[in-house]
């Protein structure tokens, strides 16, 4: 594909060639720009050990995602991320939800986002769906942070209970209007609930990328470690939330959360309306 194709539009979306080279940071532009290629569609992994594995012990429960180089959020890897939520919540478990070296996610996979508009709506619903479940979970959820964390990726840091970052490199942050992309309903409202005010627009509406340290400040991420430190800060938090009364927890959650909850429902149907 060359630089000056253009892409499917969607959501506002026209993304290019060249866009996504300027836009994206040296450590995500190989990946990114590789989702361009003319490739084979990946085959239909829904098995939770092979795109999400699940790790059970003293009632913490890590989930570690491994699609590929950025770990981009597909359909299978939604499928993966839910079954092992419905396993964790048998399990009755405090979930540690992280990534590979470096990177939690670089965001939806692209080669399903620009395959066609009902393809791309349909990622994103699910994806919506998927942070709305996350914070309504009836345990709690941290997100140990690896690294990156961009669109999507930075939209599981909003939609965590707990969030430790590690000192490094990486950028964290919502890119969609950079790459042409007209920011959803429910990124939006996200968004605004769980950002600081002041780092609202400039996320949202300005595209400001964020370094670890900034994003605490900015509402993305609760506390920065050094890289070796954050398996160990991970379970710190976990085992500090496994003393909660899980039913106060459950309910209290529920309650702080109620009108977001439902601005969400409201708005994953919104966003379903793209195609009408």
């Amino acid at each position: 594909m060359h630089s000056a194709q253009k892409l499917p539009d969607f959501y506002g979306m026209r993304l290019t060639y060249q866009s996504v080279k300027t836009l994206y940071a040296p450590g995500l532009r190989q990946y990114v720009l590789a989702h361009f290629q003319p490739t084979a569609s990946n085959p239909g992994l829904s098995a939770m050990s092979e795109l999400i594995s699940y790790q059970f012990e003293d009632g913490i429960a890590t989930l570690t995602l491994n699609n590929g180089k950025v770990n981009a959020i597909s359909p299978a890897v939604i499928e993966a991320f839910n079954q092992a939520l419905d396993q964790a919540e048998k399990d009755r478990a405090i979930v540690i939800v992280t990534g590979q070296p470096g990177i939690l996610s670089g965001g939806y996979d692209l080669k399903v986002m620009t395959s066609g508009p009902e393809n791309a709506v349909n990622l994103v619903a699910a994806g919506s769906t998927l942070a709305r479940r996350m914070l309504s979970h009836p345990f709690p959820i941290i997100v140990a942070c690896t690294g990156h964390a961009v669109a999507k990726g930075a939209f599981i840091l909003l939609s965590a209970d707990y969030r430790i970052g590690v000192d490094g490199p990486f950028q964290i942050g919502l890119n969609e209007v950079a790459i042409g992309m007209t920011m959803h309903h429910v990124g939006i409202e996200l968004a605004r609930d769980r950002l600081r005010r002041s780092a609202f627009t400039r996320s949202v509406v300005n595209a400001e990328m964020f370094n670890p340290r900034d994003a605490v400040d900015a509402g993305f991420l609760d506390k920065v470690v050094p890289a070796e430190q954050l398996h160990a800060a991970a379970l710190e938090a976990a085992q500090h939330l496994k003393k909660l009364n899980m039913t106060a927890h459950r309910n209290t959650k529920l309650k702080v959360r109620k009108h977001l909850l439902e601005t969400l429902d409201k708005s994953i149907e919104l966003d379903k309306q793209h195609l009408a």
